[in-house]
């Protein structure tokens, strides 16, 4: 399923509708490659951010998804709270609902599957969903994608190619897309708090804050990029730091007992339950 010709619509201009907006327009990697500026139109309420879209990436904009002309491909990129709302405006639209296919729809909102999604969109339409990250904006994300009961493999695999431009893009179950949300959709997160506290433990040690900082943040770039480009597993990679009575066990062993699973364990498990409950209330 390629993008030739393809047209494509983004309801949304917040900051995930633009980091793929951006990624996709700036990305060299196929099927992404082929989208130009001419060939999407940005859905976006807001008349400053609207024009500053426009603006920037030479797209169309338009301040309804009721003035939508038709699109092969329409990305969902709203509140999960408002999303049941911007779909009931949106299936007035002839263009998109008239004769001819349907688009294929994509969903990034939090928390609703795509069963519910399919019931508010026409008949026979087409739900793939994906939980993406925020480094996605400089095409290091993570994405989770999900196809819906009326989404083929083919379209199920394009929108993961499509993701995939942006960083890197897994399929799973949907069952499966709560957890996905807690570990990498929140997952930045908890990254930029670990590298918080790391800064302050190393100032309340005496370190400048800055310089903590920045070897913190270092620190965690090239041990991502380390097990990410050597294949090594995350424990050996661990191992390798800890020599027998050395400065490295002695701090892991202070921080398993303060509970340093543990923390991680009830953040995602919370956050998986803040999921299901968005998806209820939406």
């Amino acid at each position: 399923m390629g993008n030739q010709g393809k047209t494509f619509a983004i309801v949304g201009g917040g900051k995930m509708g633009e980091a793929i907006l951006s990624g996709w327009l700036s990305s060299q990697v196929a099927p992404a490659d082929s989208i130009a500026p001419a060939d999407v139109t940005v859905v976006e309420p807001g008349d400053e951010r609207r024009r500053c879209l426009i603006d920037e990436h030479g797209v169309a904009g338009v301040a309804d998804s009721s003035e939508l002309a038709r699109a092969d491909v329409v990305v969902l990129a709203v509140k999960p709270q408002v999303m049941f709302a911007v779909l009931e405006g949106m299936t007035r639209n002839e263009a998109l609902f008239g004769a001819g296919e349907l688009p294929l729809f994509v969903s990034i909102a939090a928390g609703i599957t795509t069963e519910r999604l399919e019931s508010a969109l026409p008949d026979g339409a087409a739900v793939v969903r994906v939980m993406p990250n925020m480094p996605l904006s400089i095409g290091a994300g993570a994405s989770g994608v999900c196809g819906g009961s009326k989404a083929t493999a083919e379209q199920v695999e394009y929108v993961a190619a499509l993701f995939g431009c942006l960083g890197r893009a897994v399929v799973v179950d949907e069952a499966d897309m709560d957890v996905v949300c807690a570990v990498s959709g929140s997952g930045p997160a908890y990254v930029a708090a670990m590298i918080e506290a790391l800064r302050d433990a190393g100032a309340r040690q005496g370190l400048d804050a800055e310089l903590a900082e920045t070897l913190a943040l270092q620190t965690v770039l090239g041990t991502a990029r380390l097990i990410s480009e050597t294949g090594i597993a995350v424990d050996k990679a661990r191992e390798a730091v800890c020599s027998p009575g050395g400065t490295t066990l002695a701090a892991l062993d202070a921080m398993n007992a303060a509970g340093f699973a543990d923390v991680f364990d009830k953040g995602v498990e919370a956050a998986v339950v803040r999921s299901k409950e968005l998806a209820q209330c939406s």
